[in-house]
């Protein structure tokens, strides 16, 4: 009895060690005496001399923390631990049994093995990627997390997920994906009217700000058409703008930027007269200048400006048959008349019945068009005086006025002689036998077309074929 007395308090101290380990809540970890599977065995003492069937306590009475045992003993419910007792062991909700699930009381005093409760704990989830997650009970069994993104980025996946009884959390992992795309606004759209004289308008806008709600502010954006301050033609014209984030979402807005032109009716040329107009004719800031044919002057307003009213300003003039004055004092004043107007072409010759007066007069008669196309007039000195005759057309000319265009122009009255004026009153060509139209006009055409002249007459061609 002394020695049964002496071996019971060890074996309590043994038991006391196992199921007593302390579990530092949050830390997932044990002390260093932490309970392991291991079951301590005590060298069996010397066999007792007892009596086996009327000692009811042969072994420890077992206390399992944060569990039971349910005991099945031969000699009745009230012999919990009595020699031959068959105990299962279980843990509570939220541990786990670590150790055998069944032990019996041995001939020796103890319990063939013992275990203890160990708390189910998961493993901690890792951080989430722009997001992150609020559990309930850390990473006990049945601790709920929820996982929340940053903004501008979704969740995908599982949205909670659960410490399960196997100490595995449910679900799977999810991620924070940016499926936003960015907030871009372009400008408003406008109208302008094109510039004065010109058929184009420069605009002017800023460029469009994007936003991401993950990104923040991204400053690279696509334009598509024209830069801002460019000219744009008359018409509509549509500008778009793209923009990327860096999970390559898209996202484009467009305006359009419409160009008026303003016009003024358009003009008709007048009769036996024609136009010469800047920029496109009719628009606004456009001038059109009056202009006669050759032979006629031109009455009323020169120039005409299409305003902004879109009317056009003076009115339309007149191209009236050209008025020849005879009855001048001098040559440099009957000369004058013909001054940026007209061609003069001067033929002198000794009498009516010359030969090559009487050539040249028929050929000039059978090219008529050419001449007036060319705006050549012609000045005939034919005989001796006092018998000297000085025509323009039907229009005589005195013998004081005859005699001095023979000494201005060095003519004389001894052979057939032309002279070549251009409008400025110029002595620019001089023949001594009767000299071809088609000749003549080549000259002319070459040497003495003014630019509007070589252009209308390229515009119109030759309408005297």
């Amino acid at each position: 009895p002394s020695m049964a007395q002496e071996a019971a308090p060890v074996l309590l101290v043994v038991l006391t060690r196992l199921v007593s380990s302390t579990w530092h809540e949050g830390s997932g970890y044990y002390t260093a005496e932490s309970h392991t599977n291991e079951v301590y065995v005590e060298e069996p003492p010397p066999e007792p001399a007892l009596d086996y069937h009327r000692v009811p306590q042969w072994c420890a009475t077992l206390n399992i923390h944060r569990g039971e045992a349910t005991c099945y003993s031969p000699r009745g419910g009230s012999y919990r631990s009595s020699l031959g007792t068959r105990c299962e062991l279980s843990c509570t909700r939220g541990y786990r049994l670590v150790g055998p699930s069944t032990i019996q009381c041995l001939p020796n005093r103890h319990w063939s093995g013992m275990a203890y409760c160990r708390q189910i704990r998961c493993h901690i989830l890792p951080a989430v990627l722009r997001g992150s997650y609020v559990c309930s009970a850390g990473v006990q069994m049945d601790s709920r997390c929820d996982y929340t993104c940053l903004p501008g980025y979704q969740l995908e996946g599982d949205r909670s997920r659960i410490c399960m009884e196997d100490g595995r959390w449910s679900g799977s992992e999810p991620i924070c994906v940016d499926l936003e795309p960015p907030k871009i606004r372009c400008p408003d759209s406008r109208e302008r009217i094109a510039e004065p004289g010109k058929l184009t308008a420069t605009v002017y806008w800023d460029p469009p700000r994007v936003k991401d709600s993950a990104d923040g502010v991204i400053k690279r954006v696509m334009l598509r058409g024209p830069e801002p301050g460019s000219e744009f033609p008359e018409g509509e014209h549509v500008i778009r703008y793209t923009a990327h984030d860096q999970a390559y979402n898209r996202a484009s807005c467009k305006f359009s930027i419409r160009v008026q032109v303003r016009r003024c009716p358009v003009l008709k040329p007048p009769q036996n007269g024609y136009l010469s107009c800047t920029s496109d004719g009719n628009n606004y800031g456009a001038t059109c200048e009056y202009l006669c044919e050759g032979g006629y002057e031109r009455q009323g307003t020169s120039l005409r400006v299409c305003q902004s009213t879109q009317q056009w300003t003076g009115s339309q003039p007149l191209c009236a048959p050209m008025q020849i004055n005879t009855d001048v004092n001098s040559a440099a004043s009957l000369l004058d008349q013909f001054h940026e107007k007209r061609r003069l072409l001067i033929i002198s010759a000794p009498d009516p019945s010359n030969r090559y007066y009487k050539m040249q007069i028929s050929m000039l008669q059978q090219a008529a068009c050419g001449l007036d196309l060319r705006h050549v007039t012609t000045i005939e000195l034919v005989g001796q005086p006092p018998h000297e005759v000085g025509r323009i057309r039907e229009h005589q000319l005195s013998l004081g006025i005859i005699e001095e265009l023979r000494q201005f122009l060095h003519l004389t009255r001894s052979y057939f002689n032309a002279v070549l004026l251009d409008k400025a009153g110029m002595d620019r060509e001089r023949y001594i036998s009767p000299v071809n139209p088609d000749e003549l006009f080549i000259f002319i055409d070459t040497y003495l077309l003014s630019e509007r002249e070589a252009a209308r007459q390229a515009q119109s061609g030759d309408p005297c074929e």
